[in-house]
């Protein structure tokens, strides 16, 4: 029996150490999340705007009013329990209909109800209040990456696309994770501190939902609709979010992260970012060369089609290998009907210009295994959207 215990107790020993030594590993390998959740957080992340402080101030208010029902009913309840068994020698008191019990347990719920309602209705009405806004975007929702257009006010005429930028092989755990990890983005939104930003979301597939918890903004991006939400942040640095409505397989791939500077500095990013728009814009009447189109086509595959068919084309899940697909070395037609009108979980890909367009195409015919040596010309694409 002795050397049985000794056996347990080695065991548990071991598994003990075990979990102390695996915690003390994970605990090490996971940093703060710079503008996003920290190590161990139990509460909101730290308020950059007014409203993200008067909704944490809604969370404790509420939870302390909660903990102090909890305390005085479960308190009266035991101490009554105990105090007034029947092995004392209590009787159940008889009582029916008593008119000042039923005003207490009307009036005082009343009196905490409306305590709560009026900070919150005030705190819900200035969240609606989207009126006199320096600037406005348009955010939408794609499977699976945000677009943004900033249509009033300074910037007005910017528009990007923001995807994720984490490595796949971060994805995979084949390398070490990146204290950006899933929130880090190819292009930032940037916004001017201390100025009213005007949300205008809409979706262009399924539902989404834009979210940024430090500016206390939470919206859905819904097919068909537009609505709006609103924020101003006080705090210089970048904040992350990330799509908070199930929106399919890459759900948890839709990061967002929103740049806060200075005015100055939003000036220069203005500028800057008009003019790399300008040198990106494409010529539809051109004539690419092959090496042109592939090239292009690499970076567009990457950006919009890699997390759904694989960077390698091999495909994933319900998506599709495009290396040797039929559809992608078949008929011309088919590929762009494809492409311009989507098909079941395939999104049409109206945010691509018709150079994107050909050259992603071209891009996938000839990529891989696939080598068809079919070059497809942004002038295809007009005629195609044309017979469409």
């Amino acid at each position: 029996m002795g050397t049985k215990m000794k056996h347990r107790t080695s065991l548990v020993g071991l598994l003990f150490g075990l979990v102390s030594s695996l915690y003390a590993n994970f605990a090490l390998a996971i940093n703060d999340m710079p503008g996003g959740p920290s190590r161990f957080q139990l509460n909101l992340q730290p308020a950059a705007t007014k409203v993200a402080e008067e909704v944490a101030y809604l969370h404790w208010m509420m939870l302390i009013i909660c903990a102090v029902i909890f305390i005085a009913v479960f308190g009266v309840m035991f101490y009554s329990i105990f105090k007034h068994r029947k092995s004392l020698g209590h009787k159940a008191a008889s009582f029916h209909e008593s008119t000042t019990v039923e005003i207490i347990w009307t009036v005082v719920p009343l009196i905490i109800v409306i305590a709560m309602a009026l900070p919150a209705t005030k705190t819900v009405v200035a969240m609606k209040d989207t009126t006199n806004a320096d600037i406005t975007i348009k955010v939408t929702g794609y499977q699976w990456k945000w677009g943004y257009d900033y249509i009033k006010g300074e910037g007005e005429g910017v528009s990007f696309l923001q995807t994720l930028k984490t490595p796949r092989e971060q994805i995979n755990n084949q390398v070490e994770k990146s204290n950006t990890y899933l929130v880090d983005v190819d292009n930032e939104m940037v916004v001017p501190v201390g100025k009213k930003i005007r949300m205008v979301t809409t979706a262009n597939d399924v539902i989404h939902s834009w979210t940024i918890p430090a500016f206390g903004i939470k919206q859905d991006a819904i097919p068909g609709f537009v609505r709006d939400a609103w924020f101003r942040a006080e705090k210089l640095g970048t904040f992350y979010g990330q799509c908070s409505e199930l929106c399919g397989k890459e759900h948890a791939f839709m990061p967002i992260a929103v740049k806060v500077v200075s005015d100055a500095e939003y000036t220069a990013w203005v500028a800057d970012k008009k003019k790399q728009m300008a040198s990106l814009a494409d010529d539809p009447t051109k004539t690419f060369t092959m090496d042109e189109l592939k090239q292009r086509g690499e970076k567009v595959y990457a950006s919009n089609c890699a997390a759904c068919h694989m960077p390698n084309g091999k495909g994933a899940g319900a998506f599709p290998a495009l290396d040797g697909s039929k559809v992608v070395l078949g008929a011309k037609d088919a590929q762009y009907k494809i492409l311009l009108q989507g098909k079941g979980a395939m999104p049409k890909w109206t945010q691509l210009n018709d150079v994107e367009l050909a050259a992603v195409m071209t891009y996938t015919r000839n990529a891989w295994g696939n080598k068809t040596g079919e070059l497809i010309q942004p002038k295809d694409f007009t005629t195609a959207r044309a017979a469409k």
